[in-house]
């Protein structure tokens, strides 16, 4: 992919862009520019979902800036020079250049500067402190930043110690990035990691989770989550966890042309044990959803489905849900149990859960009471369920009258 002498994007141009960046132009010229995710992403060919700009404005004139031009301003991070405007409903996060003061490896102490330098100094990778001026001009203010980016090269700033000691939540975003833009992995960045890992008992789980997700959910993480364990960071974010079968997923997950799935690919990370799963959730603090689909998934009483019959198949589905017999045979394909994924696939996207035609008015009809009640009814939906549901009602209540 060639280098670039300037930008050019239709985010750059859109109207809502224009507004935004005209209104702090006006305020000081030259003193706001385009910088981070949309920025790299438009230097790959890669579509850039947020705008996010870098000014050397203060939060108080950047408010005024957009007040005076009609737009909505909210004061989302002031304490740390942030502003987000709102224009044609969509947000444009507006920082005010930085050098830190005091870090902890969890948040930092900041104090507004006015150059370039100072600001990109203090970001993690070089890919993301490349700056784009108002008209799309490139300012490549660390050396390389431009062709990491073209190359997909994940590389830290200066001493990748310490910039991972001013926030280890970075040391995440590494194989974050490395999982999508796939370069390679920078052997310094790598070392530094594994030499920081144990800084990451200091990030909440919920950013853990968070970034690990994220990683999770690239076309193919394999390489980057092997680095991940190489490191020691794996382990260090989640103990137990294993990356070895993920190649096996990602393979799978293509053949039976299913999306990437960042749960699935977790599901992948552990042993299908309840306890795991178990200690996985909590250790993540993965959403009420997300920990019911981890328990599923591990039930001990959900069979081999991969290569069972349709009756099996059927019966799995109707007493476990077909997501999770899908998320266990999808997990099998990855150990390399043999069936037809795709197949499993189809009808788990197609099924429909068929009703239990008995109920409680039905027993009670047929002169059971208490406890005998729940008892048959269960019985009889096994029967049911064993008959591939094709037991009729009439039938069913003949049995509720004459137990076998």
């Amino acid at each position: 992919m060639p280098r670039p002498d300037r930008l050019k994007a239709a985010w750059l141009t859109a109207p809502a862009t224009r507004a935004v960046i005209g209104a702090l132009e006006a305020a000081r010229p030259g003193g706001s520019r385009f910088v981070g995710g949309c920025v790299r992403n438009t230097l790959r060919g890669q579509l850039a979902d947020d705008v996010d700009i870098a000014t050397q404005l203060t939060p108080p004139e950047v408010i005024a800036a957009l007040e005076a031009a009609g737009i909505r301003a909210i004061p989302t991070g002031v304490e740390h020079g942030t502003i987000t405007a709102i224009q044609d409903s969509r947000p444009f996060e507006i920082t005010t250049l930085r050098r830190d003061v005091e870090t902890d490896g969890r948040r930092a102490v900041v104090a507004f500067a006015e150059d370039w330098t100072e600001d990109a100094a203090r970001r993690d990778f070089r890919l993301n402190a490349i700056y784009v001026g108002a008209n799309g001009e490139l300012h490549e203010v660390i050396p390389e930043s431009v062709d990491d980016a073209v190359a997909g090269r994940v590389i830290f700033i200066g001493d990748g110690d310490q910039r991972l000691r001013e926030d280890y939540l970075r040391i995440l975003r590494f194989y974050r990035f490395n999982a999508w833009y796939g370069a390679g992995i920078d052997s310094e960045g790598q070392a530094a990691c594994a030499r920081q890992r144990e800084g990451l008992a200091k990030i909440a789980a919920e950013r853990i989770w968070k970034e690990l997700k994220r990683t999770l959910a690239a076309p193919d993480p394999a390489s980057a989550m092997a680095a991940m364990e190489d490191a020691g960071v794996l382990e260090a974010a989640l103990p137990g966890a294993s990356a070895s079968l993920l190649p096996g997923l990602v393979m799978a997950e293509a053949s039976a042309g299913l999306e990437a799935d960042p749960m699935r690919r977790l599901m992948a990370l552990l042993s299908r044990r309840r306890t795991e799963t178990a200690a996985a959730s909590m250790r993540l603090r993965v959403s009420n959803e997300e920990g019911a689909r981890l328990a599923g998934w591990s039930d001990p009483a959900l069979p081999h489905v991969l290569d069972a019959g349709e009756a099996a198949i059927a019966k799995a589905f109707y007493r476990f849900s077909p997501p999770a017999v899908l998320d266990r045979a999808v997990i099998e394909a990855a150990s390399g149990a043999p069936g037809d994924l795709a197949a499993l696939a189809a009808r788990a996207a197609q099924w429909l859960r068929p009703k239990f035609p008995l109920g409680g008015h039905d027993a009670l009809a047929a002169g059971l009471a208490g406890p005998k009640v729940g008892a048959r009814l269960a019985t009889l939906e096994e029967d049911w369920v064993a008959s591939g549901f094709t037991l009729t009602r009439s039938a069913l209540v003949a049995r509720l009258k004459f137990p076998d």
